[in-house]
């Protein structure tokens, strides 16, 4: 059949945001106990509910969590780490009291009919990141204090699973603590600490004390880390030795402990992650001989097996790009895989048969591949001498091609965090874009994580810099390629990735249009007005405050909008702790001012990120008909 000839913007495609949000859940948490699987599942059409599921051997599937709960931590506000599972027991967070649940589900066929008790007291307490101790019946956390007013402390803690009463501090004194892991003996408890104003991929430190007859810590022992060296995922071997990831090379690599601190395999690759939430893991292990590991280069994820005797690591083919969530059971993997044309799925791995099986897909939505665009890593020059990254989408849709004299615009997708990563991943939310013929560029400025320490830190003192001038280099890089329409390029990005926008749109002349996903706008607010885990982050990425008080204010969007001249789409969340409402709110007033084209949708109830269905559909329908009226061109109906 031969393609229609329409405008780039004007196509007509089947992926609709009705059909992103219906058949789409979050999957993340994967985690064993005995044979059963376990996972967190986050579900858009439940109001954005965490839900536990358990699959047995036997292939029965079912939730754990009731409907009345929701299994999500509010520790560090990002939460992660919400449950753990032990001999058939589940113990869990429930987001509304932020109070610790036990659920005695060992060998009930539908465990969401088992009535949740609470474990931990009434009181305005946070608790994450748990593991279970077996040989004195208690369970071990990071717990966050929200009880002495002011800033919150956080400390480990047991509570004993008989007495919800006893709850005692084993470690205290840091700002933060992260991976609390007992020996498979229980005789020794590992964890990472830091303290403001290092974020855990600055500087932590990791510590190793014995556990005594009676439950308490022996002395504390530093083993590795400090100021400028990010530890992550301490990990005990069956054998009793203790791993972890160390970027003390630059890039994150493995180590392990045995007196002396010792390399395992040292590559220019990121076996690590930056921590925003807790529970993150990328390795495993099959036996005390063998790891099971995923690692990152150029943007890629790759699945390997490494020997901890030869040291020698052997790649494991799988066809996913990006692999999350890693576990290992003996001679069992569970990750979760997508690639550029396959959703997110928790995938199991066979070791022995190499047989992969896909357990739940994030969608069920099965994509004619003449709609999907495949993303291209690119290369581009950025300021000074240096190089970004990136993936380019063309716009593809089987259906339709533009006039060979129009140009495609492009939309610049820059990510959160700023310490984040994008990956070639399936996004529907992208190949909604390319599908209805815009180009999409999702920049990994420099900042991101996957490229080693190095790069990483070029963004410290220089935030609402780099950022912004690689989304802008990559843009105009592919305008000089002939790849895009120059005069129709547009920057959308979230969080951190809306205050890269809203520079770009400020400082630079590129974009033509941008939209704000709870971006920040004030550096000072920011500073000021927001949660403990990123208080003091702006320390490192802008300077310090109030000492350098100017620095922010020269970076902060909101006292330059007389520089704006462009249209502006906000989308913000009324319970935003991170970037409050007032935060886009003030931009929103000052350019309606001054008279520029701007709309602000707010949704009541969200927070940091849209979770409800009909929220995350109206964003994504209201962006895209934002720039139809800016860039003069007729949606498809």
């Amino acid at each position: 059949m031969s393609k229609k000839t329409a405008p780039y913007g004007s196509w007509k495609s089947p992926i609709t945001t009705d059909l992103i949000v219906e058949g789409t859940v979050g999957l993340g948490g994967l985690t064993w106990d005995g044979d059963n699987i376990y996972w967190i599942e986050g579900r858009p059409s439940e109001a954005g509910r965490s839900v536990i599921v358990r699959l047995t051997p036997d292939n029965q599937l079912n939730d754990v969590t009731p409907q009345s709960f929701n299994a999500r931590t509010r520790v560090h506000e990002y939460g992660g780490g919400s449950y753990t599972v032990d001999q058939g027991n589940v113990y869990f967070s429930n987001f509304v009291d932020q109070r610790l649940y036990q659920q005695k589900i060992q060998g009930k066929n539908i465990p969401y009919e088992v009535t949740p008790e609470p474990l931990t007291p009434e009181g305005d307490y946070r608790y994450a990141d748990g593991v279970i101790d077996t040989q004195n019946q208690r369970l071990i956390c990071v717990r966050e204090d929200h009880t002495q007013g002011g800033e919150p402390v956080n400390t480990i803690v047991s509570i004993n699973l008989n007495n919800s009463e006893d709850i005692r501090v084993l470690v205290e004194g840091n700002d933060f603590y992260a991976f609390p892991r007992l020996s498979p003996n229980g005789n020794k408890l590992s964890w990472i600490s830091w303290n403001h104003p290092n974020m855990p991929w600055d500087g932590t430190e990791l510590w190793v004390a014995d556990v005594n007859s009676e439950g308490l810590l022996g002395e504390k022992i530093l083993i590795a880390g400090g100021l400028e060296e990010s530890i992550f995922q301490p990990q005990w071997s069956p054998d009793g030795i203790l791993y972890f990831v160390s970027d003390r090379s630059n890039w994150w690599n493995l180590y392990r402990y045995t007196g002396t601190i010792e390399p395992l395999h040292p590559i220019a690759a990121e076996f690590g992650l930056p921590l925003w939430v807790f529970g993150m893991s990328t390795y495993g292990f099959s036996s005390a001989e063998k790891i099971i590991c995923t690692y990152s280069k150029n943007g890629n994820s790759y699945l390997a097996s490494l020997d901890t005797k030869t040291l020698q690591l052997q790649d494991i083919e799988t066809p996913y790009t990006a692999i999350d969530g890693l576990t290992v059971s003996g001679n069992q993997v569970l990750f979760i895989g997508s690639s550029p044309t396959e959703s997110s799925a928790i995938v199991k791995l066979n070791l022995e048969t190499g047989e992969l099986e896909v357990l739940r897909r994030s969608s069920q939505i099965v994509l004619d591949k003449g709609y999907l665009s495949v993303p291209q890593p690119i290369e581009f020059p950025t300021e000074n001498g240096k190089t970004a990254y990136g993936f380019f989408y063309p716009p593809q849709n089987k259906d339709y091609q533009a006039s060979e004299s129009e140009k495609p615009p492009l939309v610049v997708k820059s990510h959160g965090g700023p310490t984040a990563a994008t990956s070639s991943s399936l996004s529907l939310k992208n190949q909604y874009w390319t599908s209805r013929g815009f180009a999409v560029l999702d920049v990994n400025y420099g900042g991101s994580t996957g490229y080693g320490r190095e790069y990483r830190q070029r963004l410290n003192k220089s935030w609402g810099i780099v950022d912004v001038d690689d989304c802008c280099n990559g843009a105009k890089y592919l305008a000089e390629q002939g790849l895009v329409d120059g005069n129709r390029m547009a920057i959308a990005g979230g969080s951190a990735g809306g205050y890269t926008t809203l520079c770009a749109l400020t400082f630079k002349d590129v974009f033509k249009a941008g939209a704000s996903y709870y971006g920040v706008s004030d550096l000072e607010a920011l500073a000021t007005d927001t949660h403990k885990f990123e208080s003091r982050y702006l320390d490192k990425l802008i300077g310090d405050y109030p000492e350098e008080k100017a620095i922010y204010q020269q970076r902060s969007p909101i006292h330059y909008v007389d520089q704006l001249s462009c249209p502006v789409i906000f989308f913000q969340g009324s319970e935003d702790k991170i970037v409050p409402p007032n935060q886009a709110e003030m931009m929103v007033a000052a350019l309606k001012a001054k008279g520029v084209t701007v709309e602000y949708v707010l949704f009541e109830g969200e927070q940091h990120g849209f979770r409800k269905a009909e929220n995350i559909k109206r964003a994504i329908d209201g962006e895209f008909g934002f720039y139809a009226k800016v860039f003069n061109f007729q949606p498809a109906k």
